[in-house]
């Protein structure tokens, strides 16, 4: 017998967060500038590994309400073995945190448009020299999609998964952060 979490149990909210997940990165650039880039998500195609671009689609872009409909591209080789959609997929997402020169945030909706607990955002901190521009990302319950894609898994496949898609995921925040600090410090290069 075993201590070890069941999927169950974090789909039910006993054992949260499913996913708790950061990286930052020191940015040679005013607090201001970095929120500007990384609230304007359209702009996402610059920095994310699978966030090809996109558009608001509801309220006034980059603020709290707002409603962001991203097209994303995952390549086949992304937990190969799992159902995950392939290819070109879309989503919706809504501002949730939009303090300027401070942080930003957006929680993923479902189909129905109801806002999940599943939330990434940036934290922006000032440091000597610029910043540090925290990368986070909280999913509490499982949302639709991680419900859908494990849905005829077994318990064993089901917590590989998790792990497989959580590696998966710390790995793609220091790469979107190391990009951002690219876009960023280039900008402010030229300006200056």
């Amino acid at each position: 017998m075993t201590n070890a979490p069941s999927f169950a149990a974090f789909e039910a909210g006993e054992r949260a967060p499913l996913f708790l997940l950061a990286a930052h990165t020191h940015i040679a650039a005013d607090p201001a500038e970095v929120y500007a880039v990384v609230s304007d998500l359209p702009r996402s195609a610059e920095w994310s590994p699978e966030c090809v671009g996109g558009t608001w689609i509801r309220g006034e872009p980059g603020t709290v309400g707002a409603v962001f409909r991203g097209e994303n591209l995952r390549a086949a080789d992304v937990v190969g073995w799992a159902p995950v959609v392939r290819g070109t997929w879309f989503t919706e997402s809504e501002v949730v945190a939009a303090e300027p020169g401070r942080g930003f945030g957006w929680a993923m909706r479902d189909s129905a448009g109801v806002r999940q607990d599943s939330v990434w955002g940036y934290d922006i901190e000032p440091a000597a020299g610029g910043c540090v521009l925290t990368h986070r990302f909280r999913m509490g319950r499982a949302t639709e999609g991680i419900r859908g894609i494990t849905a005829a898994m077994d318990e064993r496949e089901k917590l590989r998964f998790l792990a497989e898609w959580g590696a998966k995921l710390a790995a793609d925040l220091p790469v979107t952060l190391e990009r951002v600090k690219r876009v960023v410090e280039r900008s402010a290069a030229v300006r200056h």
